[in-house]
C-alpha cells in the first residue's frame, strides 16, 4: 500500500469525508483527493497534520514498519 491508500482508508474507517479532512489539515480537496490517489505525496508538514487529524503517527500512514523510520 501507499501512503494514500492508507490515508483514505483509515479516513473511511473513521468516517472522515475527504472535505473534512482537508478543511481541518489546511489544504484542498483535491490536493487531498490527488494524495489519495498517488499522484502527488504531502509534504512533511502536511503529512504531519494528516496524521494528527487520523490520530495515528507519520509511520502508519506512510507504512513503515517500526524500527525503521
Amino acid at each position: 500500500m501507499n501512503i494514500g491508500e492508507n490515508i483514505r482508508i483509515r479516513r473511511e474507517s473513521l468516517g472522515i469525508s475527504q472535505v473534512e479532512l482537508a478543511e481541518n489539515v489546511g489544504i484542498s480537496q483535491a490536493m487531498l483527493c490527488q494524495i489519495e490517489r498517488g499522484t502527488k505525496n504531502p509534504s512533511l508538514q502536511v503529512g504531519r497534520e494528516i496524521a494528527k487529524q487520523l490520530n495515528c503517527s507519520m509511520e502508519e500512514l506512510f507504512d513503515i514498519p517500526k524500527g525503521q523510520a
